[in-house]
């Protein structure tokens, strides 16, 4: 038994605890400052006889079920630069639920805040959730409300991105992957082709429309005066088009027909059980993880500290403990789940990476998914650790990381810099679920030696010249391109840009990794139905 060294009635431990309660307490600030927004509208929604989008949510999943909220701080930092006033969340409720015992991806538009019309980022998350639905085998349910796409701030990447949503129904319905549509609201323009890629549409009376061109497009392209709901309302798509399967008398009527159409799916018919072992508790709280890691990712801890408070019983069965030391590679089970998790106490030297790159072929080999526990600055630099090998070793575990076929789950406890974030299967490495603790830092390196390497740049160049250099000059750049790395590298910049799929709190990376494990085991052990085309709708 591992023989934890916190103490939490250490200053260090106090310190640490109320340094990263506070970034919590901002997680939630944020999140509920979305919430708040959307809510402002609530009266509108009422006076039209509507549920509001996070009331929604509530209808359509099984109480007491967990709920894996995702994307929470899209597009925050990015449409609005400014931390006090930006909105995060991209007008989208998205997140991973149980709808009559099916795990299903929830995708809400959320029609409270600018009538749902898309952000810079909307597509994207859209994109995320589509491809974690696909590769995890997730019916998506999306329940639709938008005013689309801002014309005033349009961009023709945005629109050829957006494409892509709709190709991906496409392959999520060949995959054999069912994918819902209630139309609560206006799906217009490109948006109408929401519903139209789906394999199932529920439309709603009064409020549901769906239109390739709404009334006042209609009328400055062709000049037809057109009415909107005999141009795209829910009851004549019911009974002219066809677009619309089961049409409901209200929001409520037709979240429960959705509820009741992923029952009858009999989805989880086509899973084979899963192998879950005898399921103990840590010995260790996870109530101790808000006190072992300081938000000063400088200040060195020991990684099997976050280790033994997320893993079954706190036991752990370590790979080579005497050799690459900083880097950790062992057997444990989370929730039952038998994993390899890969963890970092600093820098991976090239025995790290070598012993990382052949723990991951150990793990492909034998089918066990991998955690990736973050904490590391990158690969060691230096004439010994050039001469050692570190980029041909640091390729074998880039090479491998890339490779193995093995569920992947990552988790930035403290920092993640350089070529070290890509071989602990960073963002670019398609994890299965990234996840970030809200003092993690991310970047190409830390915003200091970004500085520093300019400042000898720039001293080279001038000693090439024979110019003298100019110091003051030199404070000042060196000051701009450390505040410039700074300001990317924290957690809250990358999530709002979707280089995360959620920011979590550190007491609940248990169930987290939990949650996430059994969401990929349950697609390896699923078998879908795939067709040539997807389900068409004649």
């Amino acid at each position: 038994m591992y023989k934890s060294q916190i103490e939490p009635s250490s200053d260090y431990f106090i310190k640490n605890r109320t340094d990263m309660l506070k970034f919590v307490q901002r997680l939630r600030d944020l999140e509920g400052r979305a919430i708040t927004a959307s809510n402002r509208r609530r009266s509108t929604f009422e006076k039209r006889g509507q549920i509001a989008p996070h009331d929604r949510v509530a209808h359509l999943l099984d109480p007491g079920m967990p709920f894996l909220r995702l994307h929470t701080l899209s597009n925050y930092l990015v449409e609005d630069p400014n931390p006090v006033t930006s909105i995060p969340g991209a007008s989208i409720i998205c997140g991973i639920g149980f709808i009559k015992g099916v795990r299903c991806m929830i995708w809400v538009d959320d029609s409270g805040i600018r009538a749902g019309s898309y952000t810079p980022t909307t597509v994207s998350t859209g994109l995320s959730i589509q491809d974690i639905a696909q590769r995890q085998k997730l019916p998506l349910v999306h329940l639709v409300e938008s005013a689309g796409a801002n014309l005033m701030e349009f961009t023709v990447e945005n629109w050829v991105d957006a494409g892509a949503l709709y190709r991906n129904l496409a392959h999520l319905s060949a995959a054999g992957v069912p994918t819902l549509t209630v139309l609560h609201g206006p799906s217009t323009a490109g948006g109408a082709y929401m519903p139209g890629l789906s394999d199932f549409v529920i439309g709603i009376k009064k409020n549901g429309l769906a239109a390739l061109a709404g009334a006042a497009l209609v009328h400055s392209a062709t000049g037809e005066i057109t009415d909107e709901r005999e141009l795209g309302g829910s009851e004549m798509h019911a009974s002219v088009s066809g677009l619309v399967e089961y049409l409901a008398e209200n929001d409520a009527h037709g979240l429960g027909i959705a509820r009741d159409v992923i029952g009858n799916l009999q989805w989880n018919k086509n899973s084979n059980s899963l192998k879950r072992m005898s399921v103990k508790a840590p010995h260790f709280s996870p109530e101790d993880l808000v006190g072992v890691v300081s938000i000063d990712y400088k200040k060195p801890f020991d990684i099997r500290e976050i280790i033994v408070r997320i893993v079954d019983d706190s036991k752990f069965d370590e790979i080579k403990p005497q050799y690459g030391t900083a880097t950790i590679c062992l057997h444990a089970r989370i929730m039952g789940f038998p994993c390899g998790i890969i963890g970092n106490n600093g820098p991976i030297d090239p025995s790290g990476a070598t012993k990382a790159a052949q723990f991951f072929q150990l793990c492909d080999q034998t089918g066990l998914p991998l955690i990736f526990l973050h904490n590391t600055t990158g690969y060691l630099v230096g004439t010994q650790s050039e001469q050692a090998g570190m980029i041909k070793h640091g390729a074998k575990m880039i090479q491998a990381v890339a490779n193995v076929k093995v569920p992947k789950i990552s988790i930035i406890i403290s920092a993640s810099f350089g070529a070290g974030n890509y071989g602990m299967c960073g963002a670019a490495y398609k994890p299965d679920f990234l996840f970030a603790w809200p003092n993690a830092v991310t970047n190409v390196m830390g915003g200091e030696q970004a500085a520093k390497t300019m400042t000898q740049v720039a001293e080279l160049i001038a000693s090439r010249k024979g110019k003298k250099v100019d110091r003051a000059q030199l404070v000042d750049q060196e000051k701009a391109i450390t505040k410039h790395f700074v300001r990317q590298q924290d957690a809250f910049y990358t999530a709002g840009r979707n280089l995360v799929h959620s920011i979590i709190d550190p007491r609940d990376t248990r169930k987290v990794a939990g949650f996430a494990l059994e969401t990929c085991l349950e697609a390896n052990a699923r078998e879908c139905r795939e067709n040539s085309y997807g389900v068409a709708r004649f």
